[in-house]
């Protein structure tokens, strides 16, 4: 052990992500440092891994282990209406601007298992834009996006997703989104059909479409400041003038050279492109 349930070191890490962009060609070389230590730390121990040489050794001669790799590097962390105030402000400030549009494009990245996802929907349903909306929403984690296309979540976790939704401006009985079923609930048709779940990757992938709005929420603080940078200019090419860009309470577009052309809305870490 290294520091008590330290397993490896900055160094091995370095080593560990140049194996997989060689291999498989997933990139985590500019993840930050600290994260990516803790989080393959805590893979080691979960599945017993006693030694860097071990995690090594599995991770380079198994092809099936790379999607718990990928599983364990990546953020999953997701809710339904999460912040509810970001979502009231949605509701308030952002949807009737964009309900002008004769079609509204949406890019959720990182999406996770997609309660975001399903979250916006339903402000869009409660809009009346939903049937002229689609949601893009894209992870590069293929376990999560199968999950996420299920439209599935625990009944465990229904309590607190109402609470949000009401803390965010929903008035409508939440119980006419989802059909109970046991421990789960499946959330309706109306809502799924206007969402493309996809696999795509921030740090390797080129934009896809033109949107009206983005959204990745606490997704760019596991990133370094270059790699925010690439990210940063990645949005700003696939979003239309006067479109929004909605980032994590703990992210920011300020110190971006792209700052000058956006506005910030409000108390929320949302920008809308002026130029």
């Amino acid at each position: 052990m290294i520091g008590g349930n330290q397993i490896l070191n900055h160094e091995q890490v370095k080593i560990l992500t140049e194996d997989v962009l060689r291999l498989y060609g997933y990139d985590f070389t500019d993840y930050t440092k600290a994260s990516l230590l803790r989080r393959l730390n805590q893979l080691c121990l979960l599945d017993n891994f006693a030694s860097f040489a071990e995690l090594r050794y599995r991770v380079v001669h198994d092809a099936d282990y790379l999607q718990r790799f990928v599983e364990k590097i990546t953020v999953n962390v997701t809710e339904m209406f999460r912040d509810p105030e970001f979502f009231a402000h949605l509701r308030r400030e952002i949807l009737p601007k964009l309900g002008t549009a004769p079609f509204i494009r949406i890019w959720i990245a990182g999406c996770a298992t997609g309660e975001e996802a399903y979250s916006l929907a339903i402000l869009l349903h409660e809009a009346k834009l939903l049937h002229k909306s689609l949601i893009y929403a894209t992870d590069i984690n293929p376990t999560v996006l199968e999950m996420a296309k299920k439209a599935i979540i625990p009944m465990a976790n229904l309590k607190s997703y109402v609470e949000n939704y009401q803390l965010s401006g929903g008035k409508a009985d939440f119980s006419l989104y989802y059909t109970a079923n046991y421990n789960w609930v499946k959330l309706n048709s109306e809502l799924r059909d206007r969402l493309v779940f996809s696999s795509h990757n921030l740090v390797t992938d080129a934009s896809f479409n033109s949107f009206h709005l983005i959204l990745c929420r606490n997704v760019l603080i596991y990133f370094n400041t270059a790699l925010q940078a690439k990210v940063l200019t990645l949005f700003d090419n696939s979003l239309e003038t006067l479109g929004y860009l909605a980032l994590g309470s703990k992210e920011t577009l300020r110190f971006s050279p792209l700052a000058p052309n956006y506005t910030q809305v409000g108390n929320e870490k949302i920008w809308r492109k002026m130029k």
